[in-house]
């Protein structure tokens, strides 16, 4: 009979953190910027089409999931955890550890491979709704050992949506201009 009321202490107990740390991830973030959006966007030479998404977990932490092709039987997909903070009052530092597959002509014998993406990044606020910001990572996937990098702006026309332009380097694609449309939720 003890070990049932202790089991149902321990129980009760976390629930309640579980519940109050839920909603304390959904009140707000200990951040300057949101995390929580859906993201498409067309990349021009070579023509490619992505969708992207993340979600807050805690205040300071998130998850992301994005794919992009050009449907010529190829892809490729990110799926990462990541942590977020401020810098200052305009600006947010992050970091992310994600797994990368990719399947390409001409490259892994059209294969699907796995591999292991890590990247570290900065946004800025330099007016009410116009954010800039740059990431720079490395990737490890079969025997390939690659730096990428992008810089992007971001024109907030509203408090739930935004558009941007970015420039990929040396991703999957090669160098990329992406046009991007962000949803946030």
């Amino acid at each position: 009979m003890r070990k049932t009321k202790i089991a149902a202490i321990l129980i009760t107990a976390a629930s309640s953190a579980v519940f109050s740390s839920a909603s304390a991830a959904n009140d707000g973030t200990m951040s300057n910027f949101s995390y929580d959006y859906f993201e498409a966007r067309v990349g021009i030479s070579p023509v490619t089409y992505g969708v992207g998404f993340s979600t807050s977990i805690h205040p300071n932490a998130h998850v992301r999931a994005e794919i992009d092709s050009e449907f010529e039987s190829d892809f490729d997909a990110t799926a990462a955890i990541g942590f977020h903070a401020p810098v200052n009052n305009w600006a947010d530092v992050y970091g992310e550890l994600g797994l990368r597959s990719m399947k390409q002509r001409g490259r892994f014998n059209h294969d699907t491979e796995l591999g292991v993406e890590v990247n570290l990044g900065v946004r800025q606020w330099l007016g009410p709704q116009l954010e800039v910001g740059g990431e720079i990572g490395h990737l490890s996937i079969d025997s390939d050992e690659d730096i990428f990098g992008s810089v992007y702006g971001r024109f907030h026309a509203t408090e739930l949506f935004s558009l941007g332009a970015q420039l990929r380097l040396n991703e999957a694609y090669g160098d990329q201009f992406m046009f991007t449309t962000r949803f946030k939720y």
